[in-house]
Order: structure tokens, then C-alpha cells, then sequence
């Protein structure tokens, strides 16, 4: 899709009208332009603090889990006083290939890649993971 511009009768007024979309990040709101579409520039990294926080903290609970302390997820939900069921999900972010991982640490993660979609499910296979870096987007939306 390209830019549009109009230009008043009296050449006074210059409108363009340029195809983008408003996704809120991390509680913030971030212009992302569409699929398919020339990046708008460098951008700058932008950690995720929401997708970083819970990305270590999946990190931290398959760690007390593979260090014994606890024996499983259901044992761990109950002293973190959480729902096994979301405690399930979040210990899934830790099935993400490595190089995603790093990216999210970076701030290099693909804009569309939010904890929400994330937490609903991905596919496990690194490949695909990396294949479809917008699936976040096309599969849940």
C-alpha cells in the first residue's frame, strides 16, 4: 500500500495519509507499519519490560523446578499462591529458541511480539519460531 497526498484547491493545505498501526507495548503505544511495508528507519531497541519481566521470571521458575525445590508446577503454583494454569503458561516462554530470548533481552524482538499472544501458545520448534517471526500477530489477531 503506498502514501497518499492531497493538496487543497487553493495549494494551501498538504494531506498525507500514510497506513500504520497503534499496538500497545509494554503499556505504552507503539506505531508499527504494516505488513509487508519499507521500516519507517532505524529504530532504536525498546525493551519489552512487561515480556522481559516475565520472561525472567519463567526463567527463575523452571529454575527452582529443575534445581529440586520444587518437585512440580503444581507444587510451585501453590507456594507462589498463583494458578497452575498460569504458572503452565508463563514456564512455556522458556521453550523460546535462544536467539529470540536474546533478542527480548536486547530489545530487538520483532515489534508484534507481546506476553499476551505468547502466553495463548508458540509453536516449539525453534524453526518456526524464527520462519514465521510475525506468526505472534497472524495467528492470534
Amino acid at each position: 500500500m503506498k502514501n497518499s497526498r492531497e493538496i487543497s484547491r487553493d495549494g494551501t493545505l498538504l494531506t498525507v495519509s500514510i497506513p500504520m498501526a497503534i499496538r500497545k507495548r509494554g503499556g505504552r503505544k507503539l506505531v508499527v507499519s504494516p505488513a509487508g511495508a519499507e521500516p519507517w528507519g532505524l529504530s532504536r531497541p525498546r525493551i519489552d519490560n512487561t515480556l522481559l519481566r516475565a520472561l525472567v521470571q519463567a526463567f527463575h521458575w523452571q529454575h527452582e523446578l529443575d534445581s529440586g525445590q520444587h518437585a512440580t508446577i503444581s507444587e510451585l503454583a501453590a507456594a507462589l499462591k498463583l494458578d497452575r494454569s498460569f504458572v503452565s503458561h508463563m514456564l512455556r516462554l522458556t521453550l523460546l529458541a535462544p536467539d529470540l530470548v536474546e533478542a527480548i533481552l536486547d530489545g530487538r524482538q520483532p515489534p508484534t511480539m507481546q506476553l499476551q499472544p505468547l502466553m495463548r501458545g508458540f509453536p516449539v520448534e525453534w524453526e518456526r519460531q524464527r520462519r514465521n517471526a510475525c506468526w505472534f500477530v497472524k495467528v492470534w489477531l
